[in-house]
């Protein structure tokens, strides 16, 4: 795909498709809880379609009607699967489905596209054995395919050193049906998706700061009852617009319904640092999470920042697009404690350092970072997007700014989270 850089203004505003880690758990918990669950503004995507097929190959009813969905919620009495369940492209989706798998009698294989078949799976994996269930695949169960036999649980403690939201969501579900009770440690509270919606659904836990981390602890037996869920605007997907609103020569633009959730919205806690005209608005709470509009403005200089390690996990899927903002801001910026970006849908900070490049920016790649000497202007360039929907984004947004053409080489990954990217865009941008 062809973008030149005669960008002229960002202008309107814009409702982004709902967020994905909220749009995961509301089917997995949907599902796992007894009675109903209508879930509203539901994100249609390659990534949240895997879980829902999932769900319906463990006997789920689901019924959907436009972005609303109905789920017959099974209290955990799931069916064996017949074939090998498939989460795509979705780690979200296999490593929480893990936990739910655990739980059950028999026996069922996850297994994922090419890319998700190369990523780690151990780190959920190897706490699972601890609390009962048997798994077992490729290098001694760290690769999918990944089998499960899962039955009775006993409750663990577990230090998430990484601080994985993924890990700890699929513990704590598991954890639902363990005997005794699951503690988690984590050294920087993870995204708390999981803890407000299992809350919302009935469950009790404690999340507490301790020394050294943040403490979360649930009790084994408990059961969740149905509730409507409301999925607000993704701010992933929102930051992009933000990014691109902030380093236009011109305009504002107001993004509605966005998760502000604290342990998700670093991204724009960072751009106000660098010195952006943003705003929340319209503060509120909807199903369990703080949602605002966000008003951002462009026409302020931005200077160079530094992201420590504690901050990555408030920001980790942003990074990219962060990046691009640093790449055309004022000073020396750095990132690090984001190695986890080497084992997303693609090596991010490879990724990222070699388009940076491309386009004419001073980048030094860093085992868990990097650093960027900000540049006046970028350069069209050919972008290989590694087929990393993030990617993508972000360095349309950088093409849009930069002198001359740029080529995104595999415009299409960005269904796995955002398939109506490309006209979001045309709809807020004019050109010169």
């Amino acid at each position: 795909m062809k973008i030149e850089g005669r960008l002229k203004r960002v202008r309107g505003e814009l409702r982004v498709p709902s967020d994905k880690s909220i749009s995961h758990r509301a089917v997995i918990l949907g599902a796992v809880a007894r009675g109903k669950t209508r879930v509203k503004s539901w994100l249609r995507s390659e990534d949240t379609l895997a879980t829902l097929n999932l769900f319906k190959a463990l006997g789920t009813d689901i019924k959907e009607e436009g972005e609303e969905l109905t789920i017959e919620g099974r209290n955990f009495l799931f069916e064996e699967p017949s074939d090998v369940l498939d989460a795509k492209n979705s780690g979200t989706t296999a490593r929480i489905c893990m936990g739910v798998l655990a739980t059950q009698p028999f026996f069922s294989v996850i297994t994922g596209d090419e890319s998700l078949r190369q990523r780690p799976m151990l780190r959920v994996v190897e706490p699972l054995r601890e609390m009962g269930a048997r798994l077992d695949g490729r290098e001694m169960g760290n690769k999918l395919p990944v089998s499960v036999r899962g039955g009775d649980l006993k409750g663990i403690s577990y230090f998430n050193k990484r601080s994985s939201a993924q890990v700890k969501s699929s513990l704590l579900i598991a954890g639902l049906r363990a005997e005794g009770t699951t503690e988690i440690l984590e050294p920087v509270l993870s995204r708390d998706h999981t803890e407000r919606m299992l809350t919302f659904f009935g469950a009790s836990l404690v999340a507490v700061p301790e020394e050294g981390g943040h403490l979360i602890k649930l009790r084994g037996g408990q059961e969740l009852e149905g509730r409507e869920v409301f999925c607000p605007a993704d701010p992933s997907s929102a930051a992009f617009f933000c990014a691109l609103t902030v380093l236009a020569p011109a305009g504002e633009l107001l993004l509605k319904e966005v998760l502000v959730n604290p342990t998700r919205d670093g991204f724009y806690r960072k751009l106000r640092e660098m010195g952006a005209d943003l705003e929340y608005e319209n503060e509120r709470e909807v199903s369990g999470e703080p949602v605002a509009d966000i008003r951002v403005r462009s026409g302020r200089k931005l200077r160079g920042v530094k992201v420590y390690p504690e901050e990555v996990p408030t920001m980790i899927d942003e990074i990219p697009i962060l990046a691009v903002v640093m790449a055309l801001s004022e000073g020396v910026s750095e990132v690090r404690g984001a190695k986890e970006l080497r084992v997303k849908e693609s090596d991010r900070i490879r990724a990222i350092v070699k388009n940076l490049r491309a386009m004419g920016a001073k980048v030094e790649e860093l085992e868990d970072g990097f650093v960027i000497e900000g540049v006046e202007k970028l350069k069209g360039t050919k972008v290989e997007t590694f087929g990393d929907h993030r990617i993508a984004m972000a360095f349309t947004v950088a093409g849009l700014l930069a002198e001359g053409e740029t080529l995104i080489d595999n415009p299409e990954c960005v269904r796995i989270s955002y398939p109506r990217f490309f006209e979001d865009l045309s709809s807020v941008v004019e050109y010169l």
